[in-house]
């Protein structure tokens, strides 16, 4: 090993090191827990609107059955063999049949407005700080950042690379992890090599298919420093099922630590090669 090799570890070890700790150290906001009722938490705006969304159509769906419930009941009570030996023959009532179709058409309508709204919310971004490329493949993912000429894959780890002591998930742990700044619009692309992908974070409301030979659009903005997980969501195979995602938002001074400390490995590669390779070559001359 030379000192080339040596000047370019001793500056990129400690980097990653660093970049790894903090890693370890991120919380995990919005990860499911056992009997949870409700949606994870949200983490980004797009999320914080699907979940008021959400309670609103639960508010709507809970008031429509109470009011057919109650219907039901009075129905049941009212107008039994009992109660009322000798049944109506009326067939019509215009004023009623006005009134059962109007109000579902008026709910509909209440319903259909906010979710327009958030439908071209949710989207895309008009003026995005950084570009996100995300390309599905059988049974992996690659992420490139054209920003800052980064691009790695990142794999599912087995399950005898999982360390629970540290917090890792099975099924949920990958080799390269996805790292975006905190409060940052983030536009996302999505694309697939092979077969139709889909790039999913609850906590941000992303799902998004990656088809291949069209290109995707989508956009995040983390509001939560954290490590937020996902899944592919579209079936895509014999190992769909091992296609997690990872997500680390960490402040923006520590993204930039992050991506220098890619920069640099990506830098120290082809100069380890060279060192390792320069023994042989002069090994080579020497003999001829």
């Amino acid at each position: 090993m030379n000192r080339l090799t040596l000047a370019v570890l001793s500056v990129f070890i400690p980097l990653s090191t660093a970049v790894a700790q903090t890693t370890e150290q991120l919380p995990q906001p919005s990860f499911p827990h056992r009997w949870q009722l409700n949606l994870q938490t949200p983490a980004s705006p797009v999320m914080e609107k699907m979940v008021d969304f959400h309670n609103l159509l639960l508010w709507i769906c809970t008031l429509i059955s109470v009011f057919v419930l109650g219907l039901l009941i009075y129905v049941a009570v009212k107008f039994n063999s009992r109660a009322n030996p000798v049944p109506s023959k009326t067939t019509h009532n215009t004023l009623l049949e006005v009134i059962w179709t109007g109000i579902p058409v008026l709910i509909l309508a209440a319903i259909a407005i906010p979710s327009y709204r958030l439908l071209f919310f949710a989207d895309r971004i008009e003026n995005p700080e950084m570009t996100l490329k995300i390309t599905g493949n059988q049974w992996y993912w690659s992420y490139e950042y054209p920003d800052t000429e980064i691009s790695f894959d990142s794999l599912a780890l087995p399950d005898d690379k999982i360390d629970v002591s540290k917090g890792q998930h099975r099924m949920l742990e990958v080799d390269n992890e996805l790292y975006i700044p905190i409060d940052t619009s983030v536009r996302l692309l999505f694309t697939a090599t092979d077969v139709i992908h889909a790039w999913t974070i609850p906590a941000f409301g992303v799902k998004n298919d990656a088809m291949p030979g069209r290109t995707n659009e989508s956009w995040v903005r983390a509001t939560k420093i954290g490590k937020f997980y996902g899944q592919c969501s579209e079936l895509c195979g014999v190992d769909h099922s091992f296609m997690p995602i990872v997500v680390n938002v960490v402040s923006k001074d520590q993204y930039k630590a992050w991506v220098a400390s890619k920069k640099q490995s990506a830098s120290a590669e082809p100069a380890t090669k060279a060192a390792s390779a320069e023994p042989t070559t002069q090994l080579a001359s020497a003999q001829n």
